[in-house]
């Protein structure tokens, strides 16, 4: 499949492309399709880091398609991670709910980078949503001895079918989508408290991700060092 521009200006950019290829592939309560995956040597040649995301390329009707994902439990051992997809209507999950094992499919890796503050913070505040929950999931996992709240916007029942790795010391509040997000915004902004020894995370839809970060910013005085913020999505 002919890459279009995005895939030249990423290459330009210095990213590295590889091949994966579907070791498996299962249903999560029919709402997310998880598949396991070769990495095509991309742990070894990029190391790993929490959060980490990587691009894979789609045909959609004849055109080059690129979305995002965060790798599931990579693991450069065995070369291999998951990838979770949510089931609706798209190129990216059409894709994933046909593939069988030996499917192959292209990635690049570039534009991911992130490390959690040395020293550590003494609490983490993660605001996310479905589309974020496995980069949460990784924060929690590195992140395993700090306490932590985390927001999680959620459009229906079903996108609660991936499961939290939340251990005692760590707060979660489910929050529905309403009001074009603006709930999300209320509640988080209402709640989220200042502190020089805190990290914040905010990785949702893209309105809600910046009037998250301008309050903390703002309102707060959080600084910038504090302060991770990336919009996963983009409502249209």
């Amino acid at each position: 499949m002919k890459r279009n521009w995005e895939g030249l200006v990423l290459k330009a950019m210095g990213g590295r492309d590889f091949r994966l290829t579907v070791l498996g592939t299962e249903s999560v309560d029919g709402h997310y399709q998880r598949l396991l995956l070769d990495d095509g040597g991309l742990l070894a040649a990029c190391g790993t880091h929490p959060t980490m995301w990587i691009r894979l390329w789609f045909d959609n009707d004849g055109r080059a398609h690129q979305r995002a994902y965060t790798l599931v439990d990579p693991d450069p051992a065995t070369g291999r991670f998951t990838l979770e997809f949510a089931v609706h209507d798209g190129c990216a999950a059409r894709w994933a709910v046909a593939a069988r094992v030996g499917d192959t499919i292209d990635a690049t890796v570039q534009g991911s980078a992130f490390a959690l503050p040395d020293p550590a913070p003494e609490h983490l505040y993660l605001v996310g949503d479905a589309a974020s929950l496995p980069a949460v999931n990784s924060l929690l996992d590195a992140g395993a001895d700090i306490p932590a709240t985390v927001w999680l916007e959620f459009a229906h029942e079903g996108e609660k079918a991936l499961s939290l790795r939340t251990r005692a010391h760590h707060d979660v509040t489910w929050v529905p989508r309403r009001d074009d997000g603006r709930h999300l915004v209320d509640t988080v902004c209402a709640e989220l408290p200042g502190g020089a020894a805190a990290h914040y995370w905010v990785a949702c839809e893209a309105a809600s991700t910046r009037s998250i970060t301008r309050h903390l910013r703002r309102t707060l005085g959080v600084g910038k060092h504090q302060l991770t913020a990336l919009a996963y999505w983009r409502a249209t």
